[in-house]
C-alpha cells in the first residue's frame, strides 16, 4: 500500500503539479467509480473467482468467430479448469447471459469496440456469447483493414471493431510516423453508434522497433519521446474531449473497457520464478500483491473529469487474479503470449459485466 501511494504521489506530482495538489489527485482518481453500481449499491467488480462446473458459456468448436490467436483449445491446450471460473460479486448475483435477449434489445442498433487487440477479444467474445444463444441466426461478416462488422440479419444488429491502438491519430509524415497526442480524427468512425467501448492501453509501453510510431507530436512539435504515463494522459484526455465535445447520451452509451493486466513477471502475484506458462487457477487472494497499475490511476483521473457520463468497467483487479488464462503458447501467434485471452475465457465475464450494465 505505501509503495502504491507513493507511485501515486510521484505521478500526481509530476503529470498534474499544475492542475491539482497530490492530495486532491489521489481523492479523484479513488473516488472515480463512474457507473460501478447496481441500484442496489454492489459493486459488481469487488468479488471472487468460483468453481462452476456449466462452464464455459459456448463451445469453441461451434463458434465460427474465435481468431486462431485466441483459440486455445484448437491449439491443444492440455488443461480445461481455466474454462471452470465465474466471477461472483461479494453482494449480488450477476444476471445469466441471455443472448435473445441482448439482440431484442438493441434491434437495429450499432454497437461498437474501438481499441487495440484486447478489444478484439472483447469482440469475439460477445460474438460467440451472442451466437451461441441463437446458433440458427443468419449472420454476415464483414472485414477489412482496421474495421469488422458483424451483423446478426435477423435483428439488425451489428457488432463493430475499429482497431486502433492508441484512440489518438497515427499519422505518416515527412519526418515518420507520427502519434498526435492532441488529434482524433479517428471519431469520425466512431459517430452514430448506439453503443460506444473504448479501450486503449497497452501500445503506450511498446519500446523500440516494437512501437509502430517514431514521433510523438502536441501542438505542433514533435517528440522523440516521453514518459509513457504522461504521454497516455495526454492522448486519453485528447479522447475524453472528443466524448465530451461529439456524445449525445440520449443516443450513446458510452463505456471504457478498463486497464487489461498481463502475467509475464510472477512477482505480481507473489511467485518471483514463474510467468503465465504452466498456471492453470487464477490468485485467490483478495488483495492482488502488484497493486492497481499505474495506467489504471491516470484513467481514472481522466474519467473523473470527463463531463459526459461514461461508464468505467472496471476489470483491472478481476483480471489481475486470472493469472490462469491467457494462450500462453496455445494459440496461432509468436511466442510467450501473457496478454491477451483464451476463448471462450475471462473476455466472456467482460461481457457479462458489460451485460448486467446495459440491462440493469
Amino acid at each position: 500500500m505505501v509503495l502504491f501511494l507513493l507511485k501515486a504521489l510521484f505521478v500526481a506530482a509530476f503529470l498534474f503539479s499544475h492542475e491539482t495538489t497530490a492530495k486532491e489527485y489521489l481523492n479523484t482518481t479513488t473516488s472515480a467509480g463512474v457507473g460501478r453500481k447496481l441500484a442496489g449499491g454492489c459493486n459488481i467488480f469487488q468479488g471472487k473467482w468460483v468453481y462452476d462446473a456449466s462452464y464455459p458459456l459456448y463451445d469453441f468448436s461451434t463458434c465460427p468467430f474465435i481468431d486462431d490467436e485466441f483459440n486455445c483449445l484448437k491449439y491443444k491446450r492440455p488443461d480445461r479448469e481455466y474454462l471452470k471460473y465465474r466471477w461472483q460479486p461479494f453482494s449480488c448475483n450477476l444476471p445469466s447471459f441471455n443472448g435473445v435477449n441482448f439482440l431484442e434489445k438493441w434491434r437495429g442498433k450499432k454497437i461498437m469496440f474501438v481499441g487495440d487487440s484486447l478489444s478484439f477479444n472483447m469482440w469475439q467474445s460477445l460474438s460467440c456469447m451472442i451466437h451461441s444463444s441463437v446458433p440458427s441466426a443468419k449472420t454476415s461478416l464483414f472485414k477489412r483493414e482496421g474495421l469488422a462488422q458483424l451483423t446478426f440479419l435477423d435483428y439488425g444488429v451489428n457488432l463493430l471493431l475499429h482497431r486502433t491502438q492508441y484512440l489518438a491519430d497515427l499519422e505518416s509524415q515527412q519526418a515518420g510516423r507520427v502519434l498526435k497526442l492532441d488529434s482524433i480524427k479517428n471519431g469520425d468512425a466512431w459517430r452514430g453508434m448506439d453503443v460506444l467501448i473504448f479501450n486503449s492501453w497497452h501500445w503506450w509501453t511498446h519500446t523500440g522497433s516494437s512501437k509502430p510510431w517514431d514521433y510523438m507530436e502536441e501542438g505542433g512539435k514533435l517528440i522523440k519521446d516521453m514518459n509513457r504515463l504522461i504521454a497516455y494522459y495526454k492522448g486519453m484526455t485528447t479522447w475524453a474531449r472528443w466524448v465530451n465535445k461529439n456524445i449525445d447520451p440520449s443516443k450513446t452509451k458510452v463505456f471504457f473497457q478498463g486497464i487489461s493486466p498481463m502475467h509475464y513477471v510472477g512477482k505480481d502475484w507473489n511467485e518471483p520464478s514463474k510467468t503465465c506458462v504452466g498456471e492453470t487457477q487464477p490468485f485467490f487472494g483478495v488483495k492482488y500483491p502488484a497493486g492497481t497499475p499505474m495506467a489504471a490511476v491516470v484513467l481514472n483521473k481522466v474519467l473523473s473529469r470527463i463531463k459526459k457520463p461514461v461508464y468505467l468497467l472496471d476489470i483491472t483487479l478481476l483480471s489481475q487474479y486470472r493469472k490462469d488464462a491467457h494462450p500462453v503458447y496455445y494459440g496461432l501467434h509468436n511466442g510467450l503470449d501473457c496478454s491477451h485471452w483464451c476463448l471462450p475465457g475471462l473476455p466472456d465475464t467482460w461481457n457479462l459485466l458489460l451485460y448486467t450494465a446495459l440491462f440493469t
